[in-house]
């Protein structure tokens, strides 16, 4: 029987998991500085059945744009949901979900600004625990080399990060059959 390679859906070498996630995040410029504030992680199991939702009791609503108020933060549950937990809190909730199968593989959605927002929930780079890997696979860019087919549409509630997670295995789904196809 062949084994799968990078390019199949199959399981990469090394990797016991892929998980499928989103940030909501407010940019924030401060005194030449510039920094990603989280707001809400999602994260979903391939299988579909595991998923992670938490949302920051740290981060500063004040700074947000009028387009993230009424996007992000309109749409958030109550403080008094037990989905509002600290970065601290977040920050080992995630990892022991990240790790609890072993090695992780992560994908989002224009997939950079995400890392940032995992790897500063564990401080500098340099801090981010060795168990996660150092960069998150881009579906957006694997939609483009499979020749751009057409996807699922956002959800009614996009810009919630578990439902846009949720979003993101739905992509893969489609996406993982293609890898490959359509490259150069």
């Amino acid at each position: 029987m062949p084994r799968p390679d990078a390019r199949s859906s199959g399981t990469l070498k090394g990797v016991s998991a892929r998980y499928f996630y989103d940030t909501e995040f407010i940019e924030r410029s401060d005194s030449g500085h510039h920094w990603l504030d989280l707001v809400s992680i999602g994260i979903v199991a391939e299988d579909g059945e595991r998923e992670y939702y938490a949302v920051s009791t740290e981060f500063a609503p004040e700074y947000a744009v009028p387009w993230v108020r009424h996007n992000v933060l309109d749409k958030l549950p109550s403080p008094s949901d037990p989905a509002w937990r600290s970065r601290e809190r977040i920050r080992a909730d995630v990892l022991k979900f990240l790790t609890a199968t072993g090695k992780p593989e992560l994908w989002a959605w224009y997939a950079a600004y995400d890392h940032v927002v995992l790897c500063q929930l564990f401080g500098v780079m340099t801090d981010l625990p060795r168990a996660l890997p150092r960069f998150t696979r881009d579906l957006r860019q694997l939609w483009e080399e499979a020749g751009s087919p057409p996807l699922p549409s956002p959800p009614p509630d996009a810009h919630d990060a578990l439902a846009d997670a949720r979003h993101n295995l739905a992509r893969w789904r489609i996406l993982a059959p293609l890898r490959g196809v359509g490259s150069r």
